[in-house]
């Protein structure tokens, strides 16, 4: 009987069956993944530039969240026999340039920066979730359960804001260029990339997006993000 249900398992349709959904999940986890390492490695650097010795140990536990997320999404990859490193290659360009284009120039910039980074990244997991099969639906939900570590950003800014009014103004528009430049390249990603599309588009459990679903994702990403400014107190 044992021998029977694990030949039926085994006949059971598996959304990794279809070719175009497996590319599209490796590429999903690929550029999660170099985004998780990526924050890693800028939260590091953002550390040193803060001068409150409290500050800057909150900062460095939000990189090492980051990088229990990438081993978990690197361990995945693994198991459904992808080099990880491989997978995550094509996205480095994109991080970097990302990066390279919203360099923080002082650490309030970088709060700012941890906690908005931290936000979008939430919402977008949520977003994604709901079209993946259980299993990567399950490991999404799971990176997203560490989250939320850069609340402390928030009485950070404010003091400085307080301490110096015209920090608010700065740091708005600060934010603004964050938010525009990462839904720019989130878009430019999906854009480029065929099968990531088709996961986005076409799900798995229930209908995927549309374009105008995905426009209404963008709006709703855009809309959160202006309550997390709100929060900080600065107008988004």
């Amino acid at each position: 009987m044992a021998q029977k249900d694990a030949q039926q398992d085994k006949q059971q349709p598996s959304a990794f069956d279809d070719p175009v959904y497996r590319t599209g999940i490796i590429e999903l986890l690929g550029v999660l993944a170099y985004g998780e390492i990526s924050a890693c490695e800028r939260l590091a650097d953002d550390a040193k530039m803060t001068p409150v010795l409290q500050t800057k140990v909150e900062v460095a536990s939000m990189a090492v969240a980051e990088f229990h997320h990438f081993e978990l999404i690197r361990d995945r990859l693994v198991e459904l026999g992808v080099d990880p490193f491989e997978a995550m290659a094509p996205f480095t360009a994109t991080f970097e340039r990302f990066h390279r284009q919203t360099a923080p120039s002082d650490w309030l910039e970088g709060l700012v920066k941890a906690y908005v980074g931290d936000g979008l990244a939430s919402d977008f997991y949520r977003e994604v979730a709901s079209y993946l099969d259980p299993e990567t639906r399950e490991l999404v939900l799971e990176t997203l359960s560490g989250t939320g570590h850069s609340e402390f950003v928030i009485d950070q800014v404010r003091a400085a804001i307080e301490a110096d009014h015209r920090v608010g103004g700065r740091l708005a528009l600060w934010g603004r260029r964050l938010m525009g430049e990462a839904l720019s390249q989130a878009q430019m990603v999906v854009a480029e990339r065929d099968a990531l599309s088709a996961v986005i588009v076409g799900g798995i459990d229930q209908p995927g997006m549309d374009l105008a679903a995905i426009g209404r994702m963008f709006t709703r990403l855009t809309e959160a993000h202006a309550e997390r400014m709100e929060r900080l107190g600065l107008a988004a």
